[in-house]
């Protein structure tokens, strides 16, 4: 059952909110390592700015969010760049993607620790997982003030322990905070096809 309070606040941000379509700073470092052809899902994808970048570099690319204003955003400006995107409006935690989907998953700023596991499995072998969202040593107050919706020091390494990390970037407090990329943690992390075994939902 879709949670109705949540769809009307995130309706309302989207909303409310201005039109940003940039995609996930982890996305844009690590596009070297992106297939050159596959099925792509930017998951949670708020106004869609991952499933445009995806879909500019030439895979096939679906986006999914419980936003129906966002997805209706998105739907814009892929029709403005002759695009083609497969929209959904969904629940992803009543409908998580299936067992060996895709070849890309990108989520950002998006926390459901439920269904990281799910997340894991829908990858194929080969495939990469791009994730990015707010932790709990940050150094203003971007992003999230319900703690529930932060990672822990290191947490998002654990959550997807199975796969094998290419790139991880978490700097919290450490040194002089006026540099570098803070209170975000960053991940690009394979299924390789030689540890198949060790995927469990």
């Amino acid at each position: 059952m879709v949670d109705e309070v949540a769809r009307e606040k995130w309706e309302r941000k989207h909303a409310e909110a201005p039109p940003d379509q940039t995609p996930a700073r982890v996305l844009e470092d690590y596009a070297h390592l992106l297939p050159g052809t596959g099925q792509a899902l930017d998951l949670a994808c708020g106004r869609g700015g991952n499933a445009l970048f995806l879909a500019r570099k030439g895979l096939d690319v679906q986006a999914w969010d419980l936003s129906a204003t966002a997805i209706a955003a998105l739907r814009r400006q892929a029709d403005r760049e002759n695009l083609v995107i497969e929209t959904c409006v969904r629940d992803v935690c009543e409908r998580p993607p299936s067992p060996e989907s895709f070849d890309v998953i990108c989520v950002s700023f998006y926390l459901e620790r439920s269904i990281t596991a799910r997340i894991r499995h829908a990858l194929r072998p080969g495939g990469l997982l791009y994730y990015q969202t707010f932790i709990h040593e940050r150094v203003t107050d971007n992003g999230p003030s319900n703690p529930a919706y932060r990672l822990g020091p290191n947490e998002l390494l654990e959550l997807f322990a199975p796969l094998h990390v290419l790139a991880f970037h978490e700097e919290g407090r450490t040194g002089d905070p006026g540099q570098g990329l803070r209170n975000i943690a960053c991940l690009v992390a394979q299924r390789r096809a030689d540890r198949s075994s060790s995927y469990r939902l």
